[in-house]
């Protein structure tokens, strides 16, 4: 059997969720991957064989999308271009993770495709969402369309919807807390965020910043690049995490026992219907309209917050049944 597998580059949540379906996938047959999109510092173990520009949401440096550089960076001949070179009829079954170029070369030439992402999930209406007439949903709906679909959420909020991809290198985590808060905030500048948390000098915090190419330190606060395996130690001791409205990341705190503040992206829909379940179940959260982060931060780092989320480890179950399912 040939699986074409096409994920999505702009963040590294689709990377991350693709290091433990791949080896998953590899046990039904030959894989072939491919990846669109320019904004991920995780990489895959296993060798891509098509890496296409694609349509990248570009991150900002105040909290929002930076949508001049988007539109700059977009380039509709080389998407066309790239849309019928892809040889998608060699392929037994294919697997789309919020990735344009494959699912429009599916849905143009009339093949089956599954689409397998937290994205699908925004394909029920059951799941949670602002009430919003955002032009963004019209780009969660036609994005990356799919004859088929299997989301991931906090809930199963669906038939087709299961609980998260807990990575097994999060699960395997020594987890404790060391003090510090941990914060993962990519469409944010470094440089924005240490003389905020300056202002809070008794907490220790570890920055992960997409916008700094090297660490160092200012006082209570270290900053580094994103680095996937520091991360990781970081956050298995911190004491919480603030972080954007995205879902894997959130997802892992929540299955480590941490404590959880988003603040979404502006102009991001999907962050925006993330942080909106967050706060149903209970989750703090700083929207584009609060201008007063410091409150916000003092009230999450002096408030407890006891959560546990199990997550239970059914990823290689769903992968059987898709491929059962869906393979030609």
């Amino acid at each position: 059997m040939k699986i074409l597998y096409a994920i999505q580059g702009t963040g590294n949540g689709h990377i991350s969720r693709a290091r433990e379906i791949v080896p998953l996938l590899q046990q039904y047959g030959e894989v072939d991957l491919l990846i669109s999109g320019t904004q991920s510092e995780v990489k895959l173990i296993q060798p891509v064989k098509y890496q296409l520009h694609g349509f990248s949401f570009i991150f900002g440096k105040k909290g929002g999308v930076h949508h001049w550089e988007t539109y700059k960076r977009m380039n509709l001949p080389r998407f066309i271009k790239d849309m019928r070179q892809v040889p998608l009829k060699d392929y037994n079954l294919i697997i789309n993770d919020f990735e344009p170029v494959t699912a429009w070369a599916c849905k143009l030439q009339g093949l089956q495709s599954v689409g397998l992402s937290h994205q699908a999930s925004f394909q029920s209406q059951k799941v949670p969402k602002p009430k919003s007439i955002d032009w963004a949903q019209l780009v969660m709906k036609y994005y990356a369309p799919a004859t088929h679909y299997v989301g991931f959420h906090f809930h199963q909020y669906d038939d087709f919807i299961h609980t998260p991809v807990i990575r097994s290198e999060i699960r395997n985590l020594q987890v404790s807390n060391l003090g510090h808060y941990t914060v993962y905030l990519p469409a944010v500048d470094d440089q924005l965020l240490v003389p905020l948390l300056q202002q809070l000098p008794e907490v220790e915090w570890h920055i992960f910043s997409k916008h700094s190419n090297f660490k160092y330190t200012v006082g209570n606060i270290q900053v580094s690049p994103v680095n996937n395996e520091e991360f990781n130690s970081s956050l298995a001791g911190c004491a919480g995490l603030f972080t954007g409205g995205g879902f894997e990341g959130p997802a892992e705190a929540l299955f480590l026992g941490k404590k959880l503040l988003v603040m979404p992206m502006r102009y991001q829909y999907e962050q925006q219907c993330n942080a909106y379940a967050l706060k149903q179940m209970g989750f703090p959260v700083i929207w584009g309209s609060n201008k007063n982060w410091l409150a916000a931060l003092k009230e999450w780092v002096n408030s407890p917050q006891e959560h546990q989320y199990s997550f239970p480890d059914n990823t290689a179950a769903v992968i059987a049944k898709v491929v059962q399912t869906f393979a030609r």
